[in-house]
């Protein structure tokens, strides 16, 4: 009986242990980088916004490589003319404001590189968003 018992403590031990670690082993594995090989997924579910932010450079680079998508409001803000996300509250300058003023007041799907040091997105195309 007393080595059923020892088993029974034991098993339940392992258990035990298993469903503290258990959730913290599958983090670690979730936080880390996919291979470079991987292609880049979006998940419809989060917001454009969220997505541009995990498409931002390394620290170090001062502007993104390739042209991303933006999306938001062209609004009028300390006398520039910015692109103002509605998720992140973050404003964007534009390096083309001329581009950008046709659509002041509306929402729109800017693309370009994006300089970290100042915030400005370097303009490739903008439209409307539909």
């Amino acid at each position: 009986m007393k080595r059923i018992f020892q088993q029974f403590s034991a098993a339940s031990a392992v258990t035990l242990l298993a469903m503290v670690l258990g959730p913290s082993v599958h983090a670690q594995q979730a936080d880390q980088d996919p291979s470079p090989t991987a292609p880049e997924r979006t998940n419809p579910a989060v917001p454009q916004a969220q997505q541009n932010e995990a498409q931002m450079p390394a620290s170090g680079e001062a502007t993104t490589r390739e042209a991303k998508v933006f999306t938001g409001r062209i609004v009028k803000e300390d006398g520039q003319i910015v692109l103002k996300d509605p998720v992140t509250k973050v404003s964007y300058k534009l390096d083309d404001t001329a581009k950008a003023k046709q659509y002041l007041g509306k929402q729109v799907k800017a693309t370009g590189k994006l300089d970290l040091n100042t915030n400005t997105i370097q303009l490739e195309r903008i439209e409307p968003l539909s």
